[in-house]
């Protein structure tokens, strides 16, 4: 008799800021068992967890903190599940970032802390801000031994939508790929179980499944 296999649990962190269907939708194509969730318990009870991009640094921060799904993600991250943080879910693992809930920048918000560095606006000059639309992925050396990159070529163009990057403050050890709009920027981070990625995988047609393939890949 054939075995059914089982599909991992991935909580797909809901901080009620936009729609998350399309990761969820993608997740699950590539063999999850993806839902979103604002429930700390389901998080902190997942196989794998992912923050998707959608908002601004500050509203996502202060629903993080008040509905105790802050807690719950620096739980998973430190109990070591696959984690991967989309756009805004790269951001707020950082320590801080100057994003306002109107998208200008302004003073500090405490993000969760999970990685050192900070989070900044790319500063417009003769190039458009927002960042929207492909662009490409340069692998660091780190980059080519990250195992969400595999089968992945260098200069591979992906889609991305924001305003803010991380800044150099950001540990260069843990820069898996860079991009360059206004300023170069680190576009991809993984540290240990935590992995990050500025673009949207979801919506980087087959290159984007490949990553998240690769990601689930990464569950046990």
């Amino acid at each position: 008799m054939a075995t059914t296999q089982v599909r991992p649990h991935v909580a797909v962190v809901d901080y009620h800021k936009g729609n998350l269907l399309s990761v969820v939708r993608s997740l699950s194509d590539v063999g999850a068992d993806a839902r979103a969730t604002d429930d700390p318990e389901v998080i902190a009870a997942a196989d794998a967890v992912v923050i998707p991009g959608v908002g601004a640094f500050e509203d996502a921060m202060a629903y993080l903190r008040e509905s105790g799904e802050d807690e719950a993600v620096r739980d998973a991250a430190q109990r070591g599940v696959p984690f991967l943080g989309i756009c805004l879910g790269l951001h707020v693992l950082f320590e801080r970032g100057s994003e306002r809930s109107d998208g200008s920048a302004g003073d500090w918000v405490e993000g969760l802390g999970i990685l050192r560095g900070s989070v900044t606006r790319l500063e417009s000059g003769r190039l458009k801000v927002p960042h929207v639309g492909w662009d490409q992925l340069h692998l660091t050396q780190h980059g080519r031994s990250c195992p969400l990159f595999a089968g992945i070529p260098e200069g591979a163009n992906v889609y991305f939508t924001h305003s803010y990057a991380l800044a150099d403050d950001v540990d260069e050890e843990i820069v898996t790929t860079r991009s360059h709009y206004t300023r170069s920027f680190a576009s991809g981070i993984w540290a240990g179980n935590i992995f990050g990625m500025q673009f949207h995988p979801e919506k980087s047609s087959a290159t984007g499944l490949a990553m998240l393939r690769n990601f689930v890949s990464t569950i046990e």
